[in-house]
């Protein structure tokens, strides 16, 4: 699984004209879902997000979670986290999830996440979508699971 974070002031999706997600102050959360990931990866990196520290706090240092700022997060599944391109010009797909499979692991994800106190808004899975944002900082992370979340960890109680 892999989450590239931005750190944003706010945030929202679109589908058509419709208005289907939106934040303020926060993250906004691309979900990638590989052909091997599971429900139980996915509360393993959800837990994993809501600890990690990459606010700012007073002396303007990374020191705060999502919690202490009273952050929201605006989650949107995508595939193409798990493009292949090291062969030709057109990126493969292959290593990414297909939608019946991946779909239950990012509800899965969220819910997670939810579980553990954060409010959160999505996109709409399989849809295409206008995303409009304003990043803070800019501020990027990008998530591994495969490197940056082991074996050892298991999934947590969630953080309230």
């Amino acid at each position: 699984m892999r989450l590239v974070i931005q750190r944003v002031r706010r945030a929202s999706v679109r589908v058509g004209d419709e208005l289907v997600g939106e934040i303020g102050p926060g993250a906004f959360v691309l979900v990638g879902v590989s052909r091997a990931d599971t429900p139980d990866l996915a509360a393993k990196m959800a837990d994993k997000l809501l600890g990690l520290r990459y606010f700012q706090d007073a002396a303007s240092r990374t020191n705060l979670d999502l919690h202490a700022i009273g952050g929201e997060l605006l989650v949107v599944s995508q595939f193409t986290l798990y493009a292949n391109l090291r062969r030709g010009r057109r990126p493969g797909f292959s290593d990414a999830a297909l939608p019946d499979r991946a779909e239950p692991i990012v509800d899965r994800f969220i819910g997670r996440l939810r579980e553990g106190g954060a409010e959160v808004a999505t996109g709409r899975f399989g849809a295409a979508m206008a995303v409009d944002l304003v990043n803070d900082g800019p501020f990027t992370l990008i998530l591994d699971s495969e490197r940056d979340v082991g074996p050892d960890q298991g999934a947590a109680a969630p953080v309230a």
